[in-house]
């Protein structure tokens, strides 16, 4: 009888150490692995619990579909907007696509109320668009910042604003170029804000980054992460979002 029970003992040793055992017990390691670079999920791909819709339209304009964030620009145009409000600095992560032809879109960052009434908001923007669209879009930061100088910081560039708003562009070794996209799929793009620089990468290659030295009165110091929606006729897809406020 003692025999009879030490073998399936013995498959289940066999088991616990064969190679597929050990492949299963990878993800969660991976997992922990995210965790301690202090990234967090802030999107839970299947319902928009945590984010707000700006201006908030009849028609939803913002739905989830098929396990990603859906935008789409003929019910109307406006904002996806995450729920904390006051974010200064923090590392952004998601992957985007556009499954048409065309279309135009991008995160605000420190976004606020525009008081000039000229936009709905200020803020600094990361732009993204179709492959096609053109380096002042697609991989360029675009400044919504009505009352100062709106610069221009395309695909490649790096701006440096000294403290009178004049700037300072040189190019970007090894760039992200039209070629490095993925058209009509998925694409990654990391966003750093630190203080008075910013930077983003498209899948895994600097896009556009700038510095500013402006008077701490001129610039915006905190406010919104909003994703765009820009245009009618266009549909934007974002997924894989997360978020990350450093510890000092």
């Amino acid at each position: 009888m003692r025999t009879i029970h030490l073998v399936p003992l013995a498959l289940l040793a066999i088991v616990c150490l064969s190679p597929s055992h050990s492949q299963n017990a990878s993800p969660t390691n991976a997992q922990a692995a995210a965790d301690a670079e202090g990234f967090i999920t802030i999107f839970d791909g299947k319902t928009l619990q945590g984010w707000e819709e700006m201006p908030a339209g009849k028609e939803k304009a913002w739905t989830v579909v098929d396990g990603v964030i859906h935008g789409d620009g003929d019910k109307g145009r406006g904002y996806l907007v995450y729920e904390k409000k006051q974010l200064a600095d923090f590392e952004l992560k998601f992957s985007y696509r556009f499954p048409k032809a065309k279309g135009n879109s991008g995160v605000n960052i420190r976004a606020i109320p525009d008081e000039t009434e000229k936009r709905k908001f200020q803020g600094y923007h990361v732009d993204i668009g179709h492959v096609g669209i053109g380096k002042q879009v697609l991989g360029a930061w675009d400044f919504h910042t009505p009352g100062r100088r709106e610069h221009a910081c395309f695909r490649g560039d790096r701006l440096v604003i000294d403290e009178d708003d004049n700037p300072t562009v040189t190019k970007i070794e090894g760039a992200v170029t039209a070629a490095d996209i993925n058209k009509g799929d998925w694409n990654s793009v990391h966003v750093i804000v630190r203080g008075n620089h910013f930077k983003f990468s498209i899948n895994g290659k600097p896009a556009s980054e700038f510095t500013e030295h402006l008077p701490e009165s001129k610039r915006l110091e905190s406010g919104m992460i909003q994703f765009q929606l820009h245009d009618p006729g266009m549909i934007v897809q974002f997924k894989d979002i997360q978020f990350k406020e450093p510890l000092d």
